[in-house]
C-alpha cells in the first residue's frame, strides 16, 4: 500500500547496502515546496538534503551556488554548552569546513556559464554517535540536486576513510579514529575522483593512493542508488541559458591577441601581471573605438573573452612548449626566501616568501587553560590546544576590500595548515602550552595555504616549540590535454585559473601530514592523482631543504616574553585536595604565589608565571597537598593525637600515620606523653603501608 503525503505525492524510498549498513533515500515525506529534497537514513543518522533553485534570471559574473551544512544539537541529544547561547547560531568552524567539503566536489559538476541561483542545505536531524554524519550529508546534498532538473552532472558520493591495523575502513567509531594514522575524505562520481582531503600521521604516499582507490570503489553503491532514485522520480528538466562569451566576440578577441601573448609574456609575475594589464587596457581602448557607443554594454563580454584567450595561451604554452607563464619548467619551484625572529616582542615569528606569495607567521604561547573549547553537535568537551588562524586582506591581491571576520576560505586555509603541523606537535605532557599560530598573508600569487604551513613551521621552531620534525608544503597543478596529463609543481595564480586541478600536500621527510585536492574537471582516475602525489615529493623536499638553512631545529630556549610553565602529575583522586571546598585552596595558592594553575582530569597540573619563584612556591604547595606516602622516606610531621599505645602524626594534608609506643625511642617508654605532646613537630620514617593503606611510622628509625 502506497503512502500519499498531504501534497498528493507518493512517499517512497530506495535502499542499498553501503559499507555494511543499509542506506535509504526517501522522498516526499518532508520538504514539499523545495525544488528537490531527500531524507537520507544510515544507521540512526538521518540527514535532510534540500536544494532550491531560483526562478528568476540572475545577472552575475559567477555561479551563485551556496552549500551549507547545518549542525542540530538535538540530533545528538545535546543542548549547547555555551552558558549564554542555546539556539544554534553562526556555524562552528567544523560545520563551515564540512560545508566546504560538500561544496567542492559539487561545484565543478555544473556547466560553465550556468548562472541560476542554487542553494543546497544538508541538515543533520538525527546523529548515530557511532560515526560522523558528514559523508551522509554529502550524499543527501547530491541526492537533492539530482531531483532538481538542473544540469548537475552528478551524482556525487563521499567516504571518510581511516586505517586501523593496516586495514582501510569507512564510518569509523571515535575509538577507531583515535587509533587511525589516516583521516582521508574522498568524493567522486562514477567515473573518477572529484575531491580529496586528508590529515595523516606522516604516512607514505602509496598509502594515500591505495586509500583513494579503495574509497572510490566502495562509494559506487551510493552513486548507483542516487541514479535509481532519479529514475523513479523522473524530475522535469529546467530550462536555462548558459552565460558564455559570444562566439563571434571570442573569435574577434582571439584574432586581436594573436602575437601579443606567448613568449612575450613569459616573465616573472610582477612584470608579467603589469604587461597583461597594459595589453588589457590597450585592448579595451581599441575595441571601444571599433565598436562605438554600444561597447559600454558589451565591455564585460569582451573582458571575459580576453581572459579566456589568456587562459588558452597559458595551457598552450604548457602543452606545446613545456613552459609555464613565468618561464619555469613544469617541476621548477619559484625563488624562496625566509626569515625568523622578525618581530621582537612576540614568542616566535617568521616570514616565508615563494615568488610573489608571502606569509608572515606569529606564534603565541599560553597556559593550557587558553585552549579552545570545541562545542559542536559531535563533540562535547573537546579542546583545541593548537590553533592556526589565517588572514588575507584585500590589499594582498591589490584590491580595495572591506575588512571583516574570517570567511569560509580563510577558515579552510587555516585548518589545512593546522592539520599539516598537528601530527608533529609535542604532547601536552612534554610541552604544557596552548599554542596559537596566526598567518598574516602579505602578498598573494598562488598557494598561500602552503606558504602558511611553511611560515608556521619556521615560527614554531623560532618559538622553541619542540616539534618532532619540520613540515613543508607545496601546491601542485594539472593540465589535461585529451588523455595526457601535465603535472605542475608550485602553481601560481595564472596556472590555477587556467588549470584542471589544485592539489596541496604537506609532510615531513617521513611522509604526508595533510592533503587537499580539488578538480575543475569531471573526475580524474587515481593513476593521474598518483602521478601528482609522486611529483610533489621532490618539491616538498626542495622547500624543506631551504627552510632548514634558515633554522635547522627548534630553538633550545623560549622567548623571554613567553610565560614559563612547569608541570606536575598527581593522583587524580587528589585533585579535590588541590581545589578545596568551593575552590578555596586553589584560589589561595594563586593569590599568594601569583602563579596561574590549570588542572586536567587525568591529574596533570600546570603552573604558569613569568616569575620562577612563584612557580616554585606553587609547586611546593601542590606537592604538600598531593604527595603520596613512600616507604623508607623520612617526613616532618605534626602530632595530632596521643593514645596509650602510641601517637598519630600527620605527615602531609589528609595523610596520618601511627607511631607505636615501641617506635618512639631506643629506650623503654612507659607513657607516650613522656615523649610527645599534641601539636609537637617530629621527624618520622615511614616503615610500612599495610594492605588496608594504614601507615606505620617510626621516630627512632628517623634519627
Amino acid at each position: 500500500m502506497s503512502i500519499i503525503n498531504p501534497s498528493g505525492k507518493e512517499i517512497f524510498s530506495v535502499t542499498t547496502d553501503f559499507c555494511g549498513t543499509p542506506l535509504t533515500l526517501e522522498v516526499n515525506r518532508v520538504g514539499f515546496r523545495t525544488t528537490g529534497s531527500v531524507l537520507v537514513k544510515y544507521g540512526d543518522t538521518v540527514v535532510l538534503g534540500s536544494a532550491q533553485v531560483g526562478t528568476r534570471p540572475v545577472v552575475l559574473d559567477y555561479f551563485p551556488l551556496s552549500v551549507d551544512y547545518e549542525e542540530k544539537f538535538y540530533a545528538a541529544g545535546k543542548i549547547s554548552g555555551s552558558r549564554f547561547i542555546k539556539r544554534e547560531g553562526r556555524p562552528s568552524d567544523e560545520a563551515v569546513l564540512i560545508g566546504r567539503i560538500i561544496d567542492r566536489p559539487i561545484r565543478p559538476l555544473f556547466p560553465k556559464g550556468y548562472r541560476q541561483e542554487v542553494q543546497v542545505v544538508a541538515s543533520v536531524l538525527s546523529m548515530d554517535p557511532a560515526f560522523r554524519p558528514d559523508m551522509v550529508a554529502m550524499i543527501a546534498a547530491s541526492s537533492a540536486l539530482m531531483l532538481t532538473g538542473t544540469p548537475f552532472d552528478g551524482p556525487v558520493a563521499g567516504l571518510r576513510v581511516g586505517r586501523v591495523n593496516g586495514e582501510f575502513k569507512a564510518f569509523l567509531t571515535g575509538e577507531e579514529r583515535e587509533a587511525s594514522d589516516l583521516d582521508l575524505v574522498v568524493a567522486g562520481i562514477e567515473s573518477g575522483i572529484t575531491m580529496v582531503e586528508a590529515g595523516a600521521n606522516e604516512v607514505d604516499e602509496q598509502v594515500i593512493v591505495d586509500a583513494m582507490k579503495w574509497a572510490h570503489e566502495m562509494m559506487q553503491p551510493a552513486i548507483k542508488l542516487q541514479n535509481e532514485l532519479k529514475e523513479k522520480v523522473a524530475p522535469a528538466e529546467q530550462s536555462y541559458e548558459l552565460v558564455l562569451p559570444n562566439e563571434d566576440i571570442q573569435k574577434e578577441v582571439d584574432a586581436w591577441v594573436e602575437g601579443k601573448f606567448g613568449a612575450a609574456l613569459r616573465k616573472d609575475y610582477p612584470e608579467r601581471n603589469e604587461l597583461i594589464n597594459e595589453i588589457r587596457w590597450d585592448f579595451h581602448e581599441k575595441m571601444a573605438e571599433k565598436v562605438g557607443e554600444d561597447y559600454a554594454v558589451q565591455r564585460d563580454e569582451y573582458d571575459e573573452a580576453f581572459t579566456m584567450a589568456l587562459h588558452k595561451d597559458v595551457r598552450r604554452g604548457i602543452v606545446d612548449d613545456k613552459k609555464r607563464p613565468d618561464g619555469r619548467g613544469l617541476d621548477e619551484i619559484r625563488p624562496l626566501s625566509s626569515e625568523v625572529g622578525v618581530l621582537p616582542r612576540t614568542h616566535g615569528s617568521s616570514i616565508f616568501t615563494r615568488g610573489v606569495t608571502q606569509a608572515m607567521n606569529i606564534i603565541t604561547l599560553a597556559p593550557l587553560s587558553y585552549a579552545q573549547i570545541v562545542d559542536t553537535m559531535e563533540v562535547s568537551d573537546g579542546e583545541r590546544r593548537y590553533m592556526h588562524h589565517y588572514n588575507a586582506p584585500g590589499y594582498t591581491v591589490g584590491e580595495v576590500k572591506r575588512l571583516g571576520s574570517a570567511g569560509r576560505r580563510e577558515i579552510g586555509h587555516g585548518y589545512l595548515a593546522e592539520r599539516a603541523l598537528l601530527p608533529v606537535m609535542p604532547s601536552e605532557e612534554d610541552f604544557p602550552y596552548a599554542v596559537r599560530s596566526v598567518t598574516e598573508i602579505m602578498s598573494q600569487n598562488g598557494s598561500t595555504s602552503m606558504a602558511a604551513t611553511c611560515s608556521s613551521c619556521l615560527a614554531l621552531m623560532d618559538a622553541g616549540v619542540p616539534i618532532a620534525r619540520p613540515v613543508s608544503g607545496i601546491a601542485m597543478g594539472l593540465m589535461m590535454d585529451g588523455d595526457t596529463p601535465y603535472v605542475l609543481s608550485d602553481i601560481a595564480d595564472a596556472e590555477d585559473f587556467a588549470g584542471d586541478m589544485d592539489f596541496k600536500v604537506t609532510g615531513t621527510e617521513k611522509g604526508i601530514t595533510a592533503l587537499q585536492m580539488d578538480m575543475k574537471v569531471h573526475g580524474l582516475p587515481v593513476e593521474i592523482l598518483a602521478q601528482a602525489i609522486e611529483q610533489s615529493k621532490a618539491g616538498r623536499a626542495h622547500i624543506l631543504e631551504h627552510m632548514l638553512t634558515i633554522l635547522p631545529a627548534p630553538r633550545d630556549a623560549l622567548s623571554p616574553y613567553a610565560p614559563r610553565i612547569e608541570k606536575i602529575k598527581i593522583n587524580p583522586e587528589k585533585i579535590g585536595a588541590v581545589i578545596g571546598k568551593g575552590g578555596e585552596t586553589i584560589n589561595k595558592i594563586t593569590s599568594e604565589t601569583g602563579a596561574e594553575i590549570d588542572i586536567k582530569d587525568d591529574g596533570l597540573i600546570t603552573v604558569a608565571s613569568p616569575d620562577g619563584d612563584s612557580i616554585a612556591k606553587a609547586l611546593q604547595w601542590i606537592k604538600s597537598l598531593t604527595e603520596e606516602p613512600e616507604v623508607g622516606k623520612t617526613y616532618e610531621g605534626k602530632v595530632v593525637s596521643i593514645k596509650d599505645f602510641g601517637a598519630f602524626v600527620n605527615i602531609f594534608p589528609g595523610t596520618d600515620g601511627m607511631v607505636h609506643i615501641s617506635k618512639l625511642s631506643d629506650q623503654r617508654v612507659e607513657k607516650v606523653t613522656d615523649i610527645l605532646t599534641e601539636g609537637q613537630m617530629v621527624r618520622v620514617k615511614l616503615m610500612e603501608i599495610d594492605d588496608r593503606g594504614r601507615l606505620s611510622l617510626s621516630i627512632k628509625d628517623a634519627e
